[in-house]
C-alpha cells in the first residue's frame, strides 16, 4: 500500500466475523425504521407478500453475487465486475448507481437516529443530531478500517440482541387480528387497490435488506476473501431474513399498525402500546436500538467511501478522492466528500419532500433506485463473465446457476419497472444524476488513461521489483 496523498491498495485486516458484522450491520437499521412506510401503501398483509418476494430476490442475488465477490475481490465491488464484463460504460452505470445507493442511504438513517434521540430529548433538533452523527462516524471511519469493523461487529451484535428483546417484550400484546386488520392497503380483503399498493411498497421492502452487498467493497481489506466473504454473505442474509419477518409481524400485531406507517421510530411506538410511555423497557429500546441505526450508518459510510475511492482510482472521479491517509491508511477524502452530500440531503426538505412522501421516504426510494440498477448490472455481469471468461477462477460459484441468478435478475427488473411507475419524479431525478455522471465520464478521459497507466506500472513493479 502506498502512503501519503498517493493512491494505492487497501490493507487486508478483516476476518470472517468482521465481514459478517459488516454484512448484517450495513442492513440492520432497515429492521428499525423505513420499512413501515410500506404499510401505508400495501397494509400489513400486502406488505408481507411484497417483503417475501423481495426476500427471495435478495436470497437468490446473494447466492449468485458471491461468485463475483470471490472471483474479483476489489474495493469497487459492482463497478469492478461490470467494468470487466462490459468495459468502461458498464463500470460507469454500476459504479455510479452503487454510489447513489450508498450516499443517499446514510442521511435517511441519520434522520432516524435523530428521531430516536428526540424520544429521549424532545427539545433537541433531529437534524442537528443527525449532522453530529455524521461528524462522529466519519471520524471513526477515517481512523482505521479494523477499528471501524470491530466497532461495527460489537454494535451489530447489540442491535440483534435488542431486536430479540423487542420481540420478546411485545409478544404478550401480539394479536393476529390486529396484524390482519385492514391489512390489504387499508382494506379487510384483497382488492386491485391492494395489488397496486404492493407494487408501490417495493422500495420499503428492499430497505429491509438494502446495502448487504456493501461487503464486496471491503473485499480488498478482507483476509482470504475467497473463503470469508461467502461465509459472511450467506450467514448474513439468513440472519436478516429471520429478523425482518419477526420484527414486521410483532410490530404490526400489537395495536393499530396504521399509526406506525409514516414515522421514523416504529419500534419504540409499538412497544409503547404494550408497556406504556414510562417503562424501562421502552427507554432501553431507544438507547440500545440506536446501535442498530449506528451499525448501518457506520457501515454504509465505509461502503460509500470505498466505492468513491475505487471510482477515483480508476479515473471516473477526480483523482484527489483516491488519496489514502498517510497514517491511518483509509480513503479519508472520500469519507468526507460523501458526508458533505449526506448532510446537504438532510436539509433538502423542499427538494425531496413531494409526491405525498416524507423527506425520509423519498431519500430511501432514491437509494433503492441505485441499488436495483446495481443488482441488475451485477447479475448481467455474472452471465457475461461466464461466457467471456470461462477460465476465470471462481472459488465460490453461484449456487443454482443459472436459475438463481436468473430469478434475481427478473425480480430486480420487475422491481425497477414498478418503482419507475410509482415514483416517476424520483426516477427522473435519478436519471438526471446518472446523466451528470455520464458527462463527468466523458470529460474525464485523461484521468482514466492516467489511472490505467499507473495501475499497469504498479502491477509491473510488483511482478519485477
Amino acid at each position: 500500500m502506498q502512503t501519503g496523498q498517493q493512491t494505492g491498495h487497501l490493507k487486508a485486516t478483516l476476518n470472517a466475523w468482521h465481514l459478517w458484522g459488516l454484512a448484517v450491520g450495513l442492513v440492520i437499521s432497515g429492521e428499525y425504521f423505513g420499512w413501515s412506510y410500506g404499510w401505508a401503501s400495501a397494509g400489513t398483509l400486502g406488505f408481507l407478500v411484497t417483503a417475501t418476494v423481495v426476500a427471495a430476490m435478495y436470497t437468490t442475488f446473494i447466492f449468485s453475487f458471491t461468485e463475483l465477490t470471490t472471483a474479483i475481490p476489489n474495493a469497487g465491488g459492482p463497478f469492478a465486475y461490470a467494468s470487466r464484463a462490459f468495459g468502461p460504460v458498464g463500470g460507469l452505470i454500476a459504479g455510479f448507481a452503487t454510489l447513489i445507493e450508498f450516499v443517499f442511504a446514510p442521511p435517511a438513517i441519520a434522520m432516524a437516529i435523530g428521531a430516536y434521540l428526540q424520544v429521549q430529548f424532545p427539545a433537541a433538533s433531529p437534524k442537528l443530531m443527525a449532522c453530529g452523527t455524521y461528524v462522529v462516524f466519519m471520524a471513526l471511519n477515517i481512523v482505521g478500517v479494523r477499528t471501524a469493523a470491530t466497532f461495527e461487529l460489537i454494535v451489530t451484535v447489540l442491535a440483534i440482541f435488542e431486536l430479540l428483546v423487542f420481540m420478546g417484550v411485545v409478544a404478550p400484546g401480539f394479536s393476529v387480528a390486529n396484524f390482519a386488520a385492514h391489512g390489504w392497503a387499508g382494506q379487510d380483503s384483497f382488492s386491485p387497490l391492494a395489488l397496486s399498493g404492493m407494487f408501490a411498497a417495493i422500495p420499503f421492502a428492499i430497505w429491509f435488506f438494502l446495502a448487504i452487498e456493501g461487503v464486496a467493497m471491503a473485499a480488498e481489506e478482507a483476509k482470504d476473501p475467497r473463503r470469508t466473504i461467502p461465509v459472511a454473505y450467506i450467514a448474513g442474509i439468513v440472519t436478516l431474513v429471520l429478523l425482518a419477518i419477526g420484527v414486521m409481524v410483532f410490530a404490526g400485531g400489537v395495536g393499530d399498525w396504521r399509526k406506525l406507517s409514516n414515522i421514523n421510530d416504529p419500534l419504540p411506538q409499538a412497544m409503547k402500546t404494550v408497556v406504556g410511555e414510562n417503562s424501562g423497557w421502552l427507554h432501553m429500546l431507544v438507547w440500545i436500538g440506536l446501535f442498530g441505526l449506528v451499525a448501518s450508518f457506520h457501515g454504509i459510510i465505509l461502503g460509500y467511501s470505498r466505492q468513491m475511492f475505487a471510482l477515483a482510482r480508476a479515473g471516473f472521479l477526480p483523482a484527489w478522492l483516491a488519496a489514502i491517509h498517510p497514517r491511518f491508511g483509509t480513503p479519508h477524502r472520500a469519507v468526507l466528500a460523501g458526508g458533505v452530500i449526506g448532510i446537504a440531503a438532510i436539509f433538502s426538505d423542499e427538494l425531496f419532500s413531494f409526491g405525498g412522501q416524507t423527506l425520509t421516504a423519498n431519500i430511501v426510494t432514491m437509494s433503492v433506485f441505485g441499488a436495483i440498477v446495481m443488482y441488475i448490472m451485477s447479475m448481467l455481469s455474472l452471465f457475461a463473465l461466464r461466457k467471456k471468461e470461462p477460465g476465470l477462477a471462481r472459488p465460490f460459484p453461484a449456487i443454482g446457476y443459472p436459475v438463481f441468478p436468473a430469478i434475481a435478475l427478473v425480480l430486480a427488473l420487475l422491481c425497477l419497472v414498478a418503482m419507475v411507475w410509482y415514483n416517476l419524479l424520483l426516477s427522473l431525478i435519478f436519471a438526471g444524476l446518472m446523466a451528470a455522471a455520464t458527462v463527468l465520464f466523458l470529460v474525464s478521459g485523461r484521468e482514466r488513461r492516467a489511472a490505467a497507466r499507473a495501475t499497469a506500472l504498479a502491477t509491473e513493479h510488483a511482478a519485477h521489483p
